[in-house]
């Protein structure tokens, strides 16, 4: 592992909000499909002093629009894991929603594997157990008119871009990337994490139920905790409140060992 001075910690994977030279944790955020690092804006305001919040600014989106969208977790999880290898100088928390739970997931198995750094705690939220078969049809494939009607049902997408086929024709291609990332995955791992494991749902998700949510409980030999909060699949926007509450009271036992 490879450790370098806070002037060379420069990427455009991400960058947190609120620099602090003496973290004692580090907490690196996946977005959901579509979404980019500013759905966790506001998040570093949150979390107890010395823990960092890093979210996650993948191709595609935001100040990377202009760079291809990546369509492979495979290829996604070891972007992310080089450009970390800097910031391993402290522990490292991983949380992701959707397929950005599976991501975090698996980048902890690599950061395992390939820097020997087991994470501290790992939080998956709005998505389920990665061993479970798809429920819903494959989208990223499907024709313009059936994709952008599937897109309407999620909830995900604002009606005002929905419903302007400029800004469409825009964030297509990258929305359809991500969804490739979830539904082109499959998880491979027959042994588990050794962390802490934190599983949000959100009571009215359609998709997912209590079982997905409890499926998570063999990939980890810590500690498993499983939290249904308010709110559809989406729920991180609306009970963020809740969902900050529950990682800072997870985080603060660590910080303190540090």
């Amino acid at each position: 592992m490879v450790t370098v001075s806070p002037a060379q910690k420069t990427t455009p994977w991400f960058t947190s909000a609120k620099p602090d030279p003496h973290a004692r944790l580090r907490l690196f955020c996946f977005p959901y499909a579509g979404g980019g690092a500013a759905i966790y804006r506001g998040w570093e305001n949150y979390v107890p002093p010395g823990v960092e919040v890093f979210p996650i600014q993948p191709p595609g989106r935001g100040n990377r629009f202009r760079e291809p969208a990546i369509d492979r977790m495979e290829s996604l999880v070891a972007a992310v894991a080089e450009a970390m290898e800097p910031f391993l100088d402290c522990p490292i928390a991983l949380f992701g929603h959707s397929v950005g739970a599976m991501a975090s997931f698996e980048l902890a198995h690599v950061l395992a594997k390939q820097f020997g750094v087991d994470v501290s705690h790992l939080f998956v939220s709005g998505a389920r157990a990665p061993q479970l078969p798809r429920k819903r049809r494959d989208l990223h494939d499907l024709p313009e008119d059936e994709f952008f009607t599937e897109l309407k049902t999620l909830n995900g997408t604002p009606p005002e871009v929905l419903d302007n086929p400029e800004l469409m024709g825009m964030i297509a291609t990258t929305l359809r990337a991500d969804f490739a990332l979830s539904e082109t995955y499959r998880c491979a791992h027959t042994q588990p994490l050794s962390c802490p494991l934190t599983v949000f749902g959100g009571w009215d998700d359609t998709f997912i139920d209590r079982d997905d949510l409890e499926a998570w409980r063999i990939h980890t030999t810590g500690s498993f905790n499983v939290w249904q909060l308010p709110g559809d699949h989406f729920f991180i926007h609306g009970s963020a409140t809740s969902i900050l509450r529950i990682v800072s009271r997870e985080l603060t036992p660590l910080i303190n060992q540090q």
